[in-house]
């Protein structure tokens, strides 16, 4: 008797069209290799970036490195210090606390705030090493080995992009981030990069903020109506 092959996951092909709908909607997203930042970078943008608009984000990140030099001399610096050079951030004394406390987690395990090593071993792993750090998720772990210089082929999901994601049926409706990433990965077209997997987050960031809103949802306008769940169907 003849082994069957498994059949090929339907959402493959849909988040296919899904890329091609919001290519043809929003155009193009391509980060340029000078926008790619250090692993070291990336990771204080997200430690610091809760509920904060990204150009904040990267303001504060740029005024902490631009201060004190190195993210050595920002692990030394008092708490007090980096929430007023923070307070661009919704939460500036929690990114204080929550920044320091991790960059001196990697100070201890390697004896410099310095990620260099991750571009040595394999992806699963290098975001397993980042999630052992304090108050470093899915989120942020994905970011640093997908939007830094490392260019890894990790997803990158954040609110945007896992709201859309439930409401298409291609996760649970209750998914957290690391569920969302779990169940997306394997699906993933085995034809996207890393830098393809990080212009389909950010076109469905775009789509989130445009379209798929969290209330009062744009279904009639949406690029992606005719793959979605929960969009009235009609003429």
């Amino acid at each position: 008797m003849t082994a069957q092959l498994p059949l090929p996951d339907p959402r493959t092909d849909i988040l296919r069209r899904v890329q091609a709908a919001l290519v043809a909607r929003f155009g193009r997203v391509v980060r340029p290799a000078d926008k790619r930042r250090s692993p070291e970078w990336t990771l204080v943008q997200g430690l610091v970036g809760a509920q904060t608009k990204t150009a904040r984000s990267n303001a504060s990140t740029d005024t902490l490195l631009a201060t004190y030099g190195t993210w050595d001399a920002v692990a030394d610096a008092e708490v007090e210090q980096l929430a007023a050079l923070l307070h661009l951030q919704t939460f500036p004394d929690m990114s204080a606390r929550r920044l320091k406390t991790c960059l001196l987690a990697i100070r201890a395990r390697c004896r410099a705030v310095d990620l260099s090593q991750l571009a040595a071993i394999e992806t699963a792993a290098a975001m397993d090493w980042l999630e052992a750090l304090p108050g470093v998720a899915r989120k942020i772990s994905a970011q640093v080995v997908n939007t830094s210089t490392l260019d890894r082929p990790a997803m990158v999901i954040e609110g945007h992009h896992r709201r859309i994601m439930q409401r298409m049926g291609l996760v649970p409706p209750r998914a957290d981030t690391t569920r969302c990433y779990d169940e997306l990965m394997p699906v993933l077209p085995p034809e996207w990069s890393g830098a393809d997997m990080d212009e389909h987050h950010l076109l469905l960031k775009q789509l989130g903020q445009s379209f798929c809103r969290p209330r009062q949802a744009d279904c009639p306008a949406c690029p992606l109506r005719a793959d979605c769940q929960v969009a009235p169907r009609g003429p």
